[in-house]
């Protein structure tokens, strides 16, 4: 499962690059601001899952 999550959150990382660059390219202020968010919500998301990686890794000794 945490596979997938990770996968889900680089692709949501990447749409929102996807979207900014887009709305960079147009002019479009507010889909590049959408693009900017799409991407710090799959940075938090993984960091997330370090975390989670993080403390199965200290619970698992």
């Amino acid at each position: 499962m945490a596979t997938d999550d990770k996968i889900d959150n680089k692709a949501e990382e990447l749409k929102g690059k996807a979207k900014e660059g887009v709305g960079r390219a147009t002019d479009d202020e507010g889909l590049e601001a959408e693009g900017r968010g799409d991407q710090a919500s799959g940075h938090v998301k993984q960091a997330g899952e370090k975390v989670k990686d993080a403390a199965k890794d200290v619970f698992k000794k």
